[in-house]
């Protein structure tokens, strides 16, 4: 995963400083929250996000499918 550094936060600072989170969202589309030096969080601005143009059916399909490739070997071992 790519990050921008212009995109980063730590926990801390969105905590005490939540409007400079999200004005970074509405500028670059994201934040990443990291927590312990590590990406744990996003902040995403849903008005720029292309995932929330989905119809409900779509966002389930993308969901199995993801699940189906995640355990594939089981269904397959399942299907014989």
């Amino acid at each position: 995963m790519m990050i921008n550094t212009n995109q980063v936060l730590s926990i801390t600072e969105a905590n005490q400083n939540f409007s400079k989170a999200a004005r970074i969202a509405d500028r670059e589309g994201s934040v990443v929250i990291f927590k312990n030096n590590k990406p744990r969080y996003m902040l995403v601005n849903l008005a720029d996000n292309p995932a929330i143009d989905l119809t409900d059916d779509e966002k389930i399909d993308v969901v199995a499918g993801r699940i189906l490739e995640r355990h594939r070997k089981a269904f397959e071992e399942l299907a014989k």
